[in-house]
C-alpha cells in the first residue's frame, strides 16, 4: 500500500467529524486486524404516520392543523427521529472499504458489491488483501477515467445493478474544494460512496408577523420519493457548475423564480448526513439557503417534478415534520435548522443541543 494512502487510513477523522457519533471504528490496512465496533445511540421511539406517496393535502393539513408548541418537552423527540432516519446503518461501517484515488480517499464500496466490480480488471484495481479499491493506472486524465466507469456504469445499469440511471454527472473529489479526480453518474454515487452537495433552499414569507413556507408535493413521477412533500427549491450539485449557478437553475426550473429573486437568497449554512442502505453510502453535505418572498408570490414549476405547491404557516410545517413521515428525510434536517435559526425551537426544551448536533452528523468538507 502506497505510503501516502497509508497516511490516511487509520483514522479517517473526516468521515467522523460529529462527536454525536463517538466512533471506536478504525479504517485499518490490509494486513490489521478486524476493526472494533462502533457504537451509536439511537432515537426512534416515536410512531409517525407512515411514508405513502398517495397521501393528499387534505392529510398534510389533518396532521398540522394544531401549531407545534417549543415548550412541549415531547416535541423534539419526533425531530430527532428524523435525523436518525437519515443517519441509519453506521454499524454497518465496516463492510465497506475505501475507494482511493491518487493516494486519497474519496469514497466507501461496499464489499458485497466489489464483485461486480472484480469483472472490470482493467478498469478496478483491488490492494493485496482487498483493502482498498482504486482506478487502474493506465487511466491517468478525468475525462479517461470518466470514460472508462460510464461503460461500467451503463452496463451495470442495463443489468439493473444500478437503477434509475439519470445521465447527470458528480464530481468525484475528497472534499468541495478540491479539484475532481472525475466525474460520475449520479445515481451510481451511492454505491461508491462518494461526497455529494445540494442546495435546499426555505423560500418563506412573512405576513402580518407570521412565517409561512412554501412546500412543494414531488411529482408521482419521480424516480425517487415520488409523490413526498419538499421544498419549494432544493436540487444536488453537478459536475461543471457553482453553487450559486445552480441555485439560479434549480429556482427558475422548479418554481419559476427569476434570477432577480433568486439572487436574494442568503447562504445561511449547512446540514449534513451519512446514510447506510445495503450497497449504497449516501454523505451528503446541504447548503441552506434562506429566501423571503413577496406576499404575492406564487410559485409555478416548470421542469414536471413538482405536482403542486401550498403555503403554510412554518409552525404546522413543523407539526408535519414532527408527526408524520411526509416529508423527503433530507428536507426535514433543512427545515429543522430553520426552525432554530427563527426561534420555532428554543434553548428550553430538553434535547435542544443534541438536536442541533446531530444536524450535521456528516462530514462538511
Amino acid at each position: 500500500m502506497a505510503s501516502g494512502f497509508r497516511s490516511l487510513c487509520p483514522t479517517v477523522t473526516s468521515l467522523f467529524s460529529s462527536q454525536a457519533l463517538i466512533p471506536t471504528l478504525q479504517w485499518r490496512s490490509s494486513s490489521s486486524s478486524r476493526s472494533p465496533p462502533l457504537h451509536i445511540s439511537r432515537v426512534l421511539s416515536v410512531e409517525t404516520v407512515p411514508i405513502s406517496p398517495s397521501f393528499t393535502w387534505n392529510d398534510v393539513f389533518e396532521n398540522c392543523r394544531a401549531e407545534y408548541v417549543p415548550q412541549n418537552s415531547t416535541d423534539l423527540t419526533g425531530f430527532l427521529e428524523k435525523v436518525d432516519r437519515c443517519n441509519r446503518g453506521l454499524e454497518k461501517l465496516a463492510e465497506f472499504i475505501p475507494f482511493v484515488i491518487e493516494e486519497q480517499i474519496v469514497g466507501y464500496i461496499h464489499k458485497g458489491f466489489t464483485k461486480y466490480l472484480r469483472d472490470f480488471h482493467d478498469i478496478f484495481t483491488f490492494s493485496q488483501y482487498g483493502g482498498h479499491v482504486t482506478l487502474s493506472m493506465m487511466l491517468k486524465k478525468p475525462e479517461e477515467r470518466t470514460r472508462a466507469v460510464a461503460n461500467v456504469i451503463k452496463i451495470l445499469g442495463n443489468r439493473g445493478i444500478i437503477p434509475g440511471i439519470r445521465n447527470e454527472l458528480y464530481p468525484v473529489k475528497p472534499s468541495f474544494n478540491a479539484s475532481a479526480f472525475f466525474s460520475l453518474e449520479r445515481a451510481a454515487a451511492p454505491y461508491f460512496g462518494l461526497k455529494g452537495y445540494a442546495i435546499h433552499v426555505n423560500g418563506y414569507v412573512e405576513r402580518d408577523g407570521q412565517k409561512f413556507l412554501w412546500i412543494g408535493k414531488r411529482s408521482l413521477a419521480k424516480s425517487t420519493y415520488p409523490g413526498l412533500l419538499d421544498h419549494l427549491v432544493a436540487g444536488g450539485l453537478p459536475h461543471g457548475i457553482s453553487v450559486c449557478e445552480n441555485l439560479v437553475k434549480e429556482c427558475k426550473e422548479e418554481a419559476g423564480i427569476s434570477k432577480v429573486l433568486a439572487d436574494r437568497a442568503i447562504a445561511v449554512g449547512a446540514v449534513s448526513y451519512m446514510d447506510i442502505d445495503r450497497y449504497c453510502f449516501t454523505r451528503d453535505v446541504l447548503f441552506c439557503y434562506d429566501l423571503e418572498l413577496p406576499q404575492d408570490f406564487v410559485p409555478k414549476n416548470q421542469d414536471g417534478e413538482v405536482d403542486s405547491f401550498k403555503l403554510i404557516p412554518v409552525a404546522q410545517v413543523a407539526n408535519v415534520v414532527r408527526k408524520t413521515s411526509f416529508f423527503k428525510d433530507s428536507c426535514s434536517l433543512v427545515i429543522i435548522d430553520f426552525l432554530f435559526r427563527h426561534g420555532f425551537i428554543r434553548p428550553e426544551s430538553p434535547g435542544y443541543l443534541d438536536l442541533y448536533r446531530r444536524l450535521r452528523n456528516g462530514d462538511c468538507s
